[in-house]
C-alpha cells in the first residue's frame, strides 16, 4: 500500500488543475460578456448580420408588411372525389373499444382506377306516328361512326396513342388488354386508324387552303421509308397549320401542296427544288451560318477565313437588329425593299466578291452561294413579319422524326396515306395547343361526311 500522504498529495494536484481549468474558462465567459455588454452600448445589431437594432429604430418608422404573392408555390391540392378514413377500432393497449376522434392529418393520394371496358348496346326503336300512320326512326348519335362497332372514346384513345403517343400497335393492343381488359386485334386497331384518317380528309383539305392563303410558308423536308423505299416527306407549315405530303424529292411537290393560289413569302433551305418558285423567298441564315461554322472547323488556322466569318456574323446581327425596330403586325407581303436591305445586301457582297473567283480560298464557294440569293437573304428585314432562319419547319417535323426513329416508316401507300393525313391534324392540333383526346373527339362526333 502507498503511504497516506502519496494519496492526499496526488488529490491536492487533481483539484488545482480542475480549479485552474474552471478559473480559465471563467475569464473566457468575462471577456464575451464585455464584448456583448460594448456592442450593445454601441447600438450594433444582434443576430443576423444586417438587421437594423430595434433600439436604434425611429419612432415614427412602422414595420413594413410583408408583401404579398400574386400566387402561392406550395404544390396545389385537387379536388378529392373520393374520401377514406382511417381510424383505430381499438386501444392497442388495453383493447378497448374507441368512437369519436378527430381528424390528426390528411394526405392526397392520386389513383388511376383499372377500369374494365363498358360494353354498350345501342337500341334504335322505331315507332309510328298515329296521324301519317308513318315509321319513324331517331338521329343516330354515332352516325358519324359508321357501322363499326368502337365508340367515339375507345377510337380517339387508340388514334391519339399511336399518333401523339407514338406507341406501336402491339403497344396500344398490350396497354388495352391490361388496363381495360379489351381483346382487340392488331388489324382491328389499324383499320379504325385508317378509318379516322379517312374521316380526316376534309379538315386536312381545309388545312391546306388555309397555309396557301398565309403570307408567310415554311417548308423543309426529311428522309420516309415506305416498304423499304427510300422517300421524303415535305412540311408546309404556318404558326397555326401544318401538312405533311411525302413524295419525290422534286420541285414539283412545292406546286403540288403551294399550288397557284399561293403568294406570300416562302422561308426554305437552300435546297434547289425551292429556286423555281416564282414569289419572294427567304433562305434560313441558320443553314448558311451552320456551313460557315463547319468551314471554319476545317481551316481552323486561316485567318482570313476566320475574319470573313466573324465580318457575316456581324452584319447578320445588324439585320436582325433592323427587323426587330420593324412592325412585326404588319399582314401579307408588299413586294417592296427598304434601303436597309439594299444596304446590307451591298455590304454583304463586298465581303464576299473578293474570294468567289479565287479558289484557293475555302470560302470560295459559300461567297458564291450568297451572291446567287442575295435578294433571298433579307427579305426579313424589308418585311419583319417574315423570320430569318427556317427554325419553324424543323421543329414541326421532329415529331414525325422521332416517330420514324421508332417505326422505321410505313409498310405500304395506304398507311402513308393515313400517317400524313394524321400527322397533318395532330399537328395542327399541337401548334395550337389543343388536347388531341378531345379534338379527335370532337372530329368524330361532328356532322360533316
Amino acid at each position: 500500500m502507498k503511504p497516506e500522504h502519496d494519496l492526499n498529495s496526488a488529490s491536492r494536484e487533481t483539484l488545482l488543475a480542475v480549479i485552474a481549468e474552471l478559473q480559465a474558462v471563467n475569464a473566457q465567459l468575462h471577456r464575451r460578456i464585455e464584448i456583448l455588454e460594448r456592442s450593445a452600448k454601441l447600438g450594433k445589431p444582434r443576430g443576423m448580420p444586417g438587421n437594423k437594432s430595434p433600439s436604434k429604430r425611429r419612432e415614427s418608422e412602422s414595420v413594413k408588411p410583408r408583401k404579398q404573392r400574386t400566387q402561392g408555390f406550395s404544390r396545389r391540392r385537387t379536388e378529392p372525389t373520393r374520401r377514406e378514413i382511417h381510424a383505430a377500432e381499438s386501444c392497442s393497449e388495453c383493447g378497448v373499444g374507441l368512437s369519436g376522434g378527430w381528424v390528426h392529418r390528411t394526405r392526397e393520394v392520386i389513383e388511376l382506377p383499372l377500369a374494365p371496358v363498358e360494353v354498350i348496346e345501342q337500341v334504335i326503336m322505331a315507332r309510328v306516328c298515329a296521324l301519317c300512320r308513318q315509321r319513324r326512326l331517331p338521329q343516330d348519335p354515332l352516325a358519324g361512326l359508321g357501322r363499326q362497332r368502337f365508340g367515339v372514346n375507345l377510337t380517339s384513345l387508340i388514334v391519339t396513342l399511336r399518333e401523339e403517343g407514338r406507341l406501336p400497335i402491339r403497344g396500344i393492343q398490350q396497354y388495352l388488354q391490361t388496363v381495360h381488359r379489351l381483346k382487340l386485334s392488331v388489324g382491328a386497331i389499324v383499320d379504325t386508324i385508317h378509318r379516322v384518317a379517312r374521316r380526316a380528309e376534309p379538315a386536312v383539305a381545309e388545312m391546306v387552303e388555309r397555309i396557301r392563303g398565309s403570307p408567310v410558308v415554311n417548308a423543309d423536308e426529311t428522309g420516309w421509308r415506305q416498304d423499304g423505299g427510300n422517300g421524303y416527306v415535305w412540311t408546309f407549315s404556318t404558326p397555326t397549320d401544318r401538312y405533311f405530303v411525302r413524295r419525290g424529292r422534286g420541285k414539283e411537290v412545292v406546286d403540288e401542296a403551294l399550288g397557284d393560289s399561293f403568294g406570300g413569302v416562302l422561308v426554305s433551305d437552300f435546297y434547289a427544288a425551292y429556286n423555281h418558285y416564282p414569289g419572294p423567298k427567304q433562305r434560313c441564315w441558320v443553314h448558311l451560318l451552320r456551313d460557315i461554322d463547319e468551314l471554319k472547323a476545317l481551316y481552323p488556322d486561316d485567318r482570313g477565313l476566320i475574319r470573313w466569318a466573324g465580318a457575316v456574323r456581324q452584319l447578320y446581327n445588324r439585320a436582325r437588329a433592323c427587323a426587330l425596330s420593324g412592325d412585326r403586325q404588319a399582314s401579307g407581303y408588299q413586294r417592296s425593299v427598304s434601303p436597309n436591305q439594299l444596304m446590307l445586301e451591298k455590304q454583304l457582297l463586298s465581303l464576299c466578291r473578293p474570294f468567289s473567283e479565287d479558289e484557293s480560298a475555302p470560302q470560295a464557294k459559300l461567297c458564291r452561294r450568297i451572291q446567287r440569293f442575295i435578294k433571298e437573304l433579307f427579305v426579313f428585314v424589308s418585311h419583319p413579319s417574315v423570320p430569318s432562319e427556317n427554325n419553324a419547319a424543323e421543329r414541326s417535323l421532329r415529331h414525325l422524326v422521332i416517330s420514324r426513329k421508332i417505326s422505321g416508316g410505313t409498310r405500304s401507300e395506304r398507311g402513308t396515306n393515313t400517317k400524313m393525313a394524321l400527322a397533318s391534324l395532330f399537328g395542327t392540333w399541337r401548334a395550337r395547343g389543343l388536347n388531341p383526346l378531345f379534338e379527335t373527339r370532337k372530329l368524330l362526333l361532328s356532322t360533316q361526311p
